[in-house]
């Protein structure tokens, strides 16, 4: 059996994910405006969709898997890590200073921040819980467990690159908008997608050191991208009086992710 180094393969799929984000941040050199409210819409519906299947198939179906072998229920692991990966998102939501985009109300402890250095952080917290699905999942991949593929890993990496690009031009076109050159605006909307890598990378390191914790990781990133899905993407995506469009963006991110992880996985 080929083996593989989890921490490279981690660093390769989530440096993929990033070069998703900053070529959509690229789109600032070819576009000024932002996009309509419907591309919005359905781009955030979307993105909900690809991380509920996600969390699923690619991280909660694997965590039970692998738990059912130890000396506790395979459930327990999985629901325990998936309320502390919420309760995380829920303290970095709380502490940490962000923007929304087309918002005039900051989020987070007070502080004396730019509007455009909060509006990247929004984008950030996004990030943490997607470069930790996949990192995980391309570990899981190199440790030849069977509870993930290689070919499973880059479906999901695929899915979140997916998202990821248009997530890209999300953040660099409101930056530009802010009044920020085109070439700040992309740095920034590419770098908004750097802590993807590192939140990989440092999650498998730590996954590594304890014996057993990995059910517990995958759980842990599968809650934080469901409180990102539900208090953030899917309010978002069905902002004003008509909200099929945000709807068929879910149910279209969900079917694809879906179709990835079995197809491939």
């Amino acid at each position: 059996m080929t083996t593989y180094n989890p921490v490279l393969l981690a660093l390769l799929g989530t440096g993929f994910t990033f070069l998703a984000t900053a070529a959509g941040a690229g789109m600032v050199f070819f576009f000024r405006k932002q996009a309509g409210e419907e591309f919005q819409r359905s781009f955030l519906g979307f993105a909900a969709g690809v991380m509920i299947a996600a969390s699923v198939w690619s991280l909660l179906i694997p965590a039970i898997e692998m738990a059912e072998g130890g000396p506790l229920p395979g459930w327990v692991p999985a629901a325990g890590g998936f309320v502390l990966g919420g309760l995380f998102l829920l303290l970095l939501d709380r502490l940490l200073p962000h923007l929304h985009p087309d918002s005039d109300t900051p989020e987070g402890l007070p502080s004396s921040l730019r509007r455009t250095t909060m509006l990247v952080f929004a984008v950030t917290l996004h990030n943490i819980p997607e470069g930790m699905a996949v990192g995980l999942a391309f570990a899981l991949a190199a440790q030849g467990s069977g509870a993930t593929t290689l070919a499973g890993a880059m479906a999901l990496a695929i899915g979140m690159g997916l998202q990821n690009f248009p997530e890209g031009a999300a953040i660099s076109l409101p930056l530009r908008r802010e009044g920020l050159s085109v070439s700040r605006s992309f740095v920034y909307g590419a770098l908004s997608g750097i802590v993807e890598p590192i939140a990989g990378v440092l999650t498998v390191l730590v996954a590594a050191k304890v014996a057993g914790i990995m059910p517990w990781i995958l759980s842990f990133a599968a809650g934080a991208m469901i409180y990102v899905v539900v208090e953030e993407l899917i309010p978002e995506a069905h902002l004003g009086e008509h909200s099929h469009i945000g709807t068929a963006g879910v149910m279209t991110g969900f079917l694809i992710m879906m179709i990835l992880d079995v197809a491939l996985g």
